[in-house]
C-alpha cells in the first residue's frame, strides 16, 4: 500500500530565548537557534547589554549565545576576552548620546554608577539587530548563485531584516504561466560570434563588444547564447545568465527612502550589474496588488511590456538585490530585454546595465518609469507599475531633473 505523507509548516510562536532554553533543558543543539555542541557546555558573550561601575570596577552585563536572557550576568571587565563587543558597546552608546543629546550617560544608585535606562535598551536593541543583519547577510549569500558578495549595512535607525522577503535567483512563475518555453535548438558556433549565433538567428545583432560591455542602443532585445549551443561557458555572447559580477552591500538609506543598494566596486559604463527577478503574475493580478502597493506607498511591479502587456513582474516579497534598488529620476542604471532559454516575446528577462561609469559605495538607482529601455514622462509612462494612474508617489530621489513623483 501506497501513503501520501503531507508535510505541514506552521509558524513557531516561541521565542529564541524560549527555544534555547529548552534545547538546554533536553541537551539538544540546533544550529540555526545558536545551541550548539559546544554552547551546550561554554559560554560565549554574544552581546552587552549594560555597564556599571561598583567600587571602582567596570562590570558588564553579559548576554551570553545560545543561553536565554534570564541568564545574564554581571561579569567584570577583566574576565571578558571580547574587544570587538565592547567597541559596539561603546559605539552604540556614543551614538545614542550624541543624537538623544541626553547629557551625562551615567547616574548613581546607592554609590553604583549605572547607565540610564533608555541608553541601555538601546544598546541592546542595536546589538540584536546587528546579529539579525549578519544572520540575514549569511542567508543571502547562501542562497545567491553568483560569485560576487552581498553584503548588508545600517548605520541609520534600529530597522531589521524586511519579514516578509524571500530571496530567490530567477523569475517564480505563479501557478499556470510557463517561463521556460520556445527553446529547442542552439548556435553550432565553435567561436561565438559566427554568421549563424544566436542573435543573428534572431534578426538583431551581437549585443557585446570583445570586451564583454553593451554596445547596442536602447530599446534593443539582447539574445545570448543558451543551454542548447555548443560554445562553453566563457562565451563572450554569456554575461546576464552569469549573475551580478560585483560585490554590492544593501544598505539603510538616511533620507526616508528605506532600503538602498550600492555597488562595493567601480563599474565601469555598460557594463551588466543585476537582474530584476521576482513573481511573474498575470496584469490582471498585477492591477489588483498594485491597489494595495500603492496605499503603502512601495513600488515592486515591473511589466513585461517589450512584445505585449500580459504578465507583470511583482518583486514585493520574492526577488533579489534588485528588490532593494531605488528610483531615480537620473538613474546609473538602464534597463533592457534579453532572452537566452526562453523566446517568448512576452516573457524577456529584466537586465540592469551601467549609463555610466560609478564609482565605488555609489548608490544604484534605476528610473522606475522605463518602458523597456526608453525613459518616458510620467504622463506617458506604462512601465513600472503603479504607473497607471492611481495614488501618486511623492519622489525622493533629489536630482536636479527630478519630476517630483514615482509615478
Amino acid at each position: 500500500t501506497d501513503f501520501l505523507i503531507v508535510a505541514w509548516y506552521v509558524p513557531c510562536l516561541a521565542s529564541l530565548e524560549t527555544l534555547q532554553e529548552l534545547c538546554r533543558k533536553e541537551n539538544l543543539t540546533c544550529k540555526s537557534i545558536g545551541i550548539t555542541n559546544r554552547s551546550l557546555k561554554s559560554y560565549e558573550v554574544e552581546y552587552l547589554c549594560d555597564y556599571k561601575v561598583e567600587e571602582g570596577k567596570a562590570y558588564y552585563l553579559v548576554k551570553w549565545k545560545g543561553w536565554p536572557e534570564s541568564s545574564n550576568t554581571w561579569e567584570p571587565r577583566k574576565h571578558l576576552n571580547c574587544p570587538l563587543l565592547i567597541q559596539n558597546f561603546l559605539r552604540d552608546r556614543k551614538e545614542y548620546l550624541s543624537r538623544g543629546r541626553e547629557g551625562k550617560a551615567m547616574k548613581v544608585r546607592n554609590h553604583v554608577k549605572t547607565l540610564k535606562p533608555a541608553i541601555a535598551d538601546y544598546i541592546v536593541k542595536k546589538a540584536k539587530q546587528r546579529i539579525a543583519l549578519q544572520r540575514w547577510k549569511e542567508e543571502l549569500n547562501r542562497k545567491k548563485n553568483h560569485r560576487a558578495m552581498i553584503l548588508v549595512e545600517n548605520t541609520v535607525d534600529l530597522e531589521g531584516p524586511p519579514l516578509d522577503f524571500y530571496y530567490i535567483n530567477e523569475y517564480k512563475p505563479a501557478p499556470g504561466i510557463n517561463v521556460l518555453n520556445g527553446i529547442t535548438t542552439g548556435c553550432e558556433c565553435a567561436d561565438c560570434p559566427a554568421e549563424k549565433c544566436c542573435p543573428k538567428e534572431a534578426g538583431f545583432i551581437l549585443a557585446y563588444n570583445k570586451r564583454k560591455k553593451l554596445k547596442i542602443q536602447p530599446g534593443l532585445p539582447i539574445y545570448e547564447c543558451n543551454s542548447y549551443c555548443r560554445c562553453g561557458p566563457d562565451c563572450p555572447n554569456r554575461i546576464v545568465q552569469k549573475g551580478t559580477p560585483y560585490s554590492l552591500c544593501i544598505f539603510r538609506t538616511n533620507n526616508g527612502r528605506g532600503w538602498g543598494v550600492k555597488t562595493l566596486q567601480k563599474i565601469k559604463t555598460n557594463s551588466f550589474v543585476m537582474e530584476y527577478v521576482g513573481e511573474v503574475i498575470t496584469s490582471e493580478e498585477a492591477e489588483r496588488r498594485g491597489q494595495l502597493y500603492d496605499n503603502q506607498g512601495n513600488t515592486y511591479l515591473f511589466d513585461l511590456d517589450y512584445d505585449s502587456d500580459e504578465f507583470t513582474v511583482d518583486a514585493a516579497r520574492y526577488g533579489n538585490v534588485s528588490h532593494f534598488v531605488n528610483h531615480s529620476c537620473d538613474p546609473n542604471l538602464q534597463v533592457f530585454n534579453v532572452f537566452i532559454d526562453n523566446l517568448d516575446l512576452r516573457l524577456p528577462r529584466i537586465a540592469l546595465f551601467s549609463t555610466r561609469t560609478i564609482k565605488a559605495g555609489e548608490e544604484l538607482t534605476f528610473d522606475y518609469q522605463m518602458k523597456g529601455s526608453i525613459d518616458l514622462t510620467s504622463d506617458s509612462a506604462e512601465g513600472l507599475s503603479p504607473s497607471k494612474k492611481r495614488i501618486r508617489t511623492v519622489c525622493k530621489c533629489g536630482a536636479v531633473c527630478c519630476r517630483g513623483y514615482l509615478n
